[in-house]
């Protein structure tokens, strides 16, 4: 099976796939308005929560990619310790490149936001239970979100 190692969340790494939302370290506020996409003017913006279990320990097995064609998708941590965030760039046919996917660890002073139409694993949180804040487009239709079984891979750490 396939080993992806898991770098930490930097800005360089993941710019293809979106941006990374860093807290500020001083006092002031920070715009992250650019990173945001909606590709379908008649879709309402969406704010939720979640409350996400810590899933096992690395290695940790990958078998499903999800995408939201039209639509950014950011989280900010309301309260975790760690967290993971795997994509993929699309291959030929549009499907996720498996060949090109990356892992990244982030903390609890890092946000996202992906670029509309990325492929990305769902939500994964490691040591305690994590708490995000989650901005999206959505019209409740299938193009909200789109789920696609992949040949398992694993992720680790270094």
């Amino acid at each position: 099976m396939k080993t992806i190692i898991a770098k930490p969340l930097n800005a360089k790494d993941f710019a293809p796939f979106g941006d990374v939302l860093d807290m500020p370290k001083e006092p002031g506020r920070v715009y992250f308005q650019d990173s945001l996409g909606n590709l379908r003017p008649h879709a309402a913006a969406s704010l939720s929560t979640v409350y996400k279990e810590p899933s096992p320990a690395m290695p940790f097995e990958v078998s499903m990619l999800e995408r939201h064609e039209f639509s950014s998708q950011s989280f900010m941590p309301a309260e975790v310790k760690s967290w993971m965030i795997v994509v993929a760039p699309h291959d030929a046919q549009g499907k996720p490149d498996l060949e090109r996917v990356q892992a990244f660890l982030a903390d609890d002073t890092q946000g996202i936001t992906y670029k509309p139409n990325t492929w990305h694993h769902g939500l994964t949180v490691f040591d305690a239970p994590g708490k995000f804040n989650i901005f999206m487009w959505r019209d409740n239709s299938s193009g909200d979100e789109e789920f696609f079984s992949i040949e398992p891979f694993v992720v680790t750490q270094a």
